[in-house]
């Protein structure tokens, strides 16, 4: 297979479903997480649990690296916007996150200078154009985006920009998961791998999960026959007593990764002994800051940091969510307070939320009768 159509050709699509309907033993209960928010968005995007048997449950993971992030940090960020002569620069969706008094947009509506960027690159040229500004970038995101932003700290110092700095927010996916198969209210039976985080990381990481916890893992790419085939793998390796790890998203994931880009990130980032996670509470070892070689350009070196630890709001369960206790529309504020246009948790404002993800693709057809 070539093209996008291929992947989502409707015949193809009803045979592999028919197969995962033939594997699938219908007196058994098969609990599968997909760690990727991109996942979670085709899933709701294409209605695939309707394709599945009922017993068949799809779990939504901690695999949004904005929902993940917690109010504290949010609010920590929006502290050094509001310094003088700072220029504060994000992606997209992390414009919409809410600290406890407002996003970085409604900042920018007060005064600040709020400015959205599309690469760590942008946040350096600005810096580059404006060298009597501070230029600060919110780096956020799990493996997928963290050599990026390691590769311009490094062209940074190559360049000697003074000017330039990143608060760090990039988080580790294995600690997560740990903590997800540690937890006591939740049973689990295997893993859709992520797709995109994966092109960096390889598949051989995750056989700590196949050797220790016995749950099979399969990495899978977004489109509807990617995650139908990798569902019917993972039916297939339950069905046969297997634990093993598996690469559906042969196209793209190998089995080492990305040599270079992980260099660059061990050559710039360190490990914390501690990071908080949005619903998951303080994971050891889980997040990267830049090593002290590279304080220079580290925005918790320039500027004072408050360190914040927020409580989310008592009536947004949004942990309960991020770790697959309950689906987005359990929530108490789901669809009333909680909208996209009016996000009380950060999972209802990114496209790879769960609750955004559920809000428009099943949500909005329900409530036309669609």
């Amino acid at each position: 297979m070539k093209f996008v159509d291929e992947f989502r050709n409707p015949d193809l699509i009803q045979k592999t479903a028919e197969e995962i309907h033939r594997w699938a033993d219908p007196v058994a209960t098969y609990r599968i997480m997909e760690i990727c928010g991109g996942h979670t968005y085709s899933i709701y995007r294409f209605a695939l649990q309707d394709l599945l048997p009922k017993n068949i449950e799809l779990i939504h993971g901690p695999g949004c690296p904005v929902c993940v992030l917690p109010m504290g940090r949010m609010d920590d960020g929006l502290a050094i916007a509001q310094r003088e002569n700072v220029i504060f620069t994000a992606f997209g969706d992390v414009m919409r996150v809410p600290g406890t008094a407002g996003t970085p947009l409604s900042f920018r509506s007060r005064g600040c200078d709020v400015r959205m960027v599309y690469s760590p690159l942008d946040a350096l040229q600005l810096a580059l154009d404006q060298p009597d500004k501070d230029v600060v970038l919110f780096a956020i995101g799990f493996e997928t985006t963290a050599p990026s932003t390691a590769l311009t700290v490094l062209q940074a110092k190559e360049m000697n920009v003074s000017n330039f700095f990143v608060f760090s927010n990039h988080v580790l996916i294995m600690p997560a998961i740990r903590a997800i198969l540690e937890s006591p209210d939740m049973r689990l039976d295997g893993f859709i791998g992520p797709g995109h985080l994966s092109t960096v990381i390889g598949a051989k990481p995750y056989r700590w999960i196949a050797d220790e916890y016995k749950k099979p893992v399969v990495i899978s790419g977004f489109e509807p026959l990617d995650l139908l085939q990798s569902i019917l793998m993972l039916v297939k390796q339950l069905q046969e007593g297997r634990a093993e790890v598996e690469n559906q998203y042969t196209r793209a994931v190998t089995w080492d990764g990305n040599r270079a880009a992980m260099a660059a990130m061990e050559e710039v980032f360190e490990v914390r002994p501690l990071f908080e996670w949005r619903g998951l509470g303080h994971i050891p070892h889980s997040a990267l800051k830049l090593k002290p070689e590279f304080a220079p350009w580290d925005a918790e070196v320039r500027f004072q940091v408050p360190g914040s630890t927020v409580a989310d709001p008592q009536a947004a369960q949004c942990g309960d969510v991020l770790r697959g206790v309950l689906k987005p529309q359990q929530c108490r504020l789901f669809g009333k307070a909680c909208t996209p246009e009016r996000p009380v948790g950060a999972l209802m404002v990114s496209s790879e939320g769960s609750c955004a993800a559920y809000y428009h693709h099943v949500y909005l057809q329900q409530a036309s009768g669609g």
